[in-house]
């Protein structure tokens, strides 16, 4: 996805190597075939240009010419809505908003234990991650009735969700039989080019 060198790339995304945050931005850059020049940044090394473009010093961090973008959602939905095909959002209004919703719960429910999960606190550790499992193991039945997340269409909520389902060995998660339905939709993400494309050398190693 990156540009030739000596071409000054339209398009930069400041990403972490390793981050669910930059993954989900990475697989929608993947899914939409989208040239541009994957910058990989850590956390706290952070360079100078981007210090100066984000006033949160968080990454991802997308520079479309002039604009500035970081935070990975509203990354997702200008990438979605900039370059329309193929569609990672409904069109209908109402099916759109209940996206949007989903989105917000995976973020507010389950992305939201992050810090914890790889932290230092044992306790707050173990604790995100029986809310993760449980989480996950409540969702799992609705995988036997779409080939995706709550959509017979590829959207960005499939793309926030593979991110963390693809950590779950980094996050020593593992999942019952009974959760079936959920590993056999995580199985055909991960298969997708799309997401291949976007993995990182890191995040490959969580299932070498």
């Amino acid at each position: 996805m990156a540009v030739s060198a000596g071409r000054r790339p339209v398009m930069i995304l400041y990403s972490d190597n390793n981050c669910p945050y930059s993954h989900r931005a990475r697989i929608v850059l993947a899914e939409k075939n989208i040239s541009v020049d994957i910058t990989p940044v850590k956390d706290h090394h952070l360079p100078e240009d981007l210090l100066e473009l984000n006033p949160y010093n968080s990454l991802p961090t997308l520079v479309d010419r002039d604009l500035v973008l970081y935070h990975s959602r509203i990354i997702m939905e200008y990438l979605d809505e900039r370059f329309p095909h193929p569609p990672l959002m409904p069109i209908d209004p109402v099916a759109r908003a209940q996206s949007r919703l989903f989105l917000y719960r995976i973020e507010r429910d389950w992305y939201s234990l992050l810090d914890d999960l790889i932290g230092q606190d044992t306790s707050r550790a173990d604790k995100a991650r029986i809310i993760l499992r449980d989480g996950l193991m409540a969702v799992a039945p609705i995988f036997e009735q779409k080939p995706f997340f709550m959509s017979d269409e590829f959207s960005l909520v499939d793309c926030s969700l593979a991110t963390l389902i693809w950590r779950l060995p980094s996050y020593q998660i593992e999942l019952p039989a009974q959760a079936q339905p959920l590993l056999k939709y995580a199985e055909s993400i991960f298969e997708r080019d799309s997401f291949q494309t976007s993995l990182t050398e890191e995040e490959r190693d969580i299932h070498s």
